[in-house]
């Protein structure tokens, strides 16, 4: 079993996680980091979203009524901070405005403008040029995903190390699953309201961000810790299931169309 490099681009020996969105999942997931790290000062914590709290995010995001009309990153950054007392950045601004140092990047947005900002800091170079892990979470009525990645097709030679167990480099999410860059027909400023409505409807399940955040929460801790064998997790509520990818050669062989082994280290290539 393979287990993805929980080392790729610390800071000064700390680890930069950055959440990108924080509403319906980003909201709870970052909850959910503090009280994990509440007591951990390696782990540096920055949320990054541009938009505003509104009336309707009160159903299902993580805020109060007397956040209505503040930057969502703000406000939550500066309520956590309180509550788990430890320091919380923030960036009330698209992903390509905060310029720091990102170790994990976790994407939690809901359209493919937004994650196509988050693919073009992933250029087609170095590791270490680039952020360490991208993981994207993403969900629909009751169901759900999450995908880790970092590296364009072109940067995934010998990214798997059968001596030291460790996978390097997987394919980004958007190169996983493309369908997450198709165009959306649905204007972003409706979708919170939808959801809303489709919540008190009974069409949404109103626990699935709260279960998306919890998952992402598990694959950053088992990245830190180096025990991540994944390289994605699905959830299907109707079904009472969570399914694991686990990060294997033949799996990024058989995704990408590349020969399995351009995927292992030049030692693992002669045996």
């Amino acid at each position: 079993m393979y287990f993805l490099d929980p080392h790729l681009n610390r800071y000064n020996n700390q680890v930069h996680v950055v959440v990108a969105g924080c509403g319906g999942t980003g909201g709870w997931l970052a909850e959910d980091l503090c009280r994990v790290y509440q007591a951990v000062p390696e782990v540096t914590l920055v949320l990054v979203d541009p938009d505003r709290v509104e009336p309707q995010n009160l159903v299902r995001q993580n805020f109060l009524p007397g956040e209505v009309d503040e930057f969502k990153a703000q406000a939550l950054a500066e309520r956590l901070a309180k509550k788990y007392r430890r320091p919380v950045a923030y960036c009330p601004g698209g992903f390509s405005s905060y310029q720091g140092p990102k170790a994990i990047v976790l994407g939690c947005v809901d359209n493919p403008a937004a994650r196509q900002e988050i693919a073009s800091t992933f250029p087609h170079n170095g590791l270490y040029s680039r952020p360490g892990w991208w993981v994207d979470s993403g969900n629909g009525v009751n169901w759900g995903q999450v995908l880790v990645g970092n590296s364009h097709k072109d940067g995934l030679g010998h990214a798997f190390d059968a001596e030291t167990q460790r996978c390097r480099a997987l394919p980004l999410p958007t190169l996983q699953r493309p369908e997450l860059l198709a165009s959306d027909p649905a204007p972003i400023e409706s979708e919170d309201l939808a959801c809303a409505e489709a919540i008190q409807a009974g069409d949404q399940s109103p626990t699935i961000n709260r279960l998306m955040a919890a998952l992402t929460t598990e694959v950053v801790r088992r990245l830190l810790a180096g025990t991540c064998p994944w390289m994605a997790l699905a959830a299907d509520l109707d079904l009472g299931e969570v399914r694991p990818t686990f990060a294997t050669p033949e799996v990024v062989a058989r995704m990408m169309r590349i020969p399995k082994k351009r995927l292992l280290t030049s030692a693992q290539q002669g045996r």
